[in-house]
């Protein structure tokens, strides 16, 4: 299927927010990744999120090159060309931009979908991150008032960081400690901000204890019942459903399968998977090569075996080992078989 149009974008996240589900959303830096999303998401039946980083868009672009929106687009362009094989939707989404990178990164990004929309198109991107844990509360929010707009015009949906992640992802690094932890307050500054969708529709990474990266068991507290108190709070001073918020769970690896389940339970929409997926790509190519040891080198003056160190060969091994590790995501949120173009 083409990429998610804006109002089947709005769809997904409605739907899993109604039935209680929340949809992946796979970090990816290459061709091959993001093929092995679309397989996985596939073979799942499920709908998802495919998103990049900078650092990704950097590698996009070429390693040396470091032209990140260039290899945003670049990324951009061929999802909407490669997804229409598949029987699924996706929406495309721009992960952490801190504040030093908007110029370069987020801006021009919705710059190009803006000419999209006056061509009577849709947007490139049907969502982006504006990452301000780095920065007070006041200055993030007054910079997401100031996207915000830019965002609805172009029907697309904004994310927001309100507390930290812990850990570091793409140069955005953050201690382990009590800021992990976003409070009624931050979120109740939030709406009065941003409102609840009437400015613009955005989705939430409230905080509650998450760490990016691989972290041992007990060294992070995770308090995913704290998003229910958030939530609860809001409704009750904004005389509002329940859930008002469409949240968002970052540093998800390691977490067990009963803390997912009480965030999605708790108004989360959208999960982000990156470091479980980059082993499982990774491992699989150790493993191959191991295996065709003979194969795939040289050895003492041999000639090799082609059909082994094509690189074909070991990525496809690669790109299904993580595909099944898109799977596993589905099935542990709950968006497996779920899909809208079903």
């Amino acid at each position: 299927m083409p990429i998610a149009t804006p109002e089947q974008y709005a769809e997904m996240l409605d739907t899993a927010k109604a039935k209680g589900f929340a949809f992946p959303a796979f970090n990816v830096s290459s061709s091959q990744t993001l093929n092995a999303v679309l397989q996985g998401l596939t073979e799942a039946g499920s709908d998802g999120i495919i998103q990049v980083t900078t650092g990704g868009a950097d590698y996009f672009a070429g390693h040396t090159v470091k032209a990140r929106a260039t290899g945003a687009l670049a990324f951009a362009r061929f999802a909407h060309e490669v997804a229409k094989s598949y029987p699924i939707t996706v929406a495309l989404h721009t992960d952490h931009c801190p504040k030093n990178a908007l110029d370069d990164f987020v801006y021009p990004l919705i710059a190009a979908s803006e000419d999209e929309v006056k061509a009577g198109r849709n947007p490139i991107f049907q969502s982006h991150m504006w990452d301000g844990s780095a920065v007070p509360l006041d200055e993030n929010l007054e910079i997401a008032k100031q996207i915000l707009p830019r965002m609805k015009a172009i029907n697309a949906v904004l994310e927001v960081e309100i507390g930290v992640v812990g850990g570091e992802e793409d140069g955005v690094s953050h201690d382990i400690n009590e800021h992990l932890y976003t409070t009624l307050d931050d979120a109740i500054a939030t709406v009065e901000a941003l409102g609840l969708g009437e400015q613009g529709r955005y989705m939430a990474a409230l905080t509650f204890g998450n760490v990016h990266g691989v972290y041992a068991p007990g060294n992070v507290k995770l308090k995913p019942e704290l998003l229910k108190e958030i939530q609860d709070g809001l409704a009750a001073k904004y005389g509002h459903g329940p859930k008002p918020l469409d949240l968002v769970f970052h540093g998800g690896s390691g977490s067990t399968d009963e803390e997912i389940a009480t965030a999605v339970a708790n108004g989360v929409v959208k999960m982000n998977i990156d470091t479980d997926t980059q082993y499982a790509f990774t491992r699989s190519v150790a493993g191959y090569m191991f295996s065709n040891f003979e194969g795939v080198l040289k050895v003492d003056g041999s000639v090799g075996n082609k059909k082994q160190y094509d690189p074909r060969a070991w990525g496809k091994v690669a790109e299904s080992a993580m595909a099944v590790r898109v799977g596993e995501s589905t099935r542990q949120l709950g968006s497996a078989g779920q899909s809208i173009s079903a």
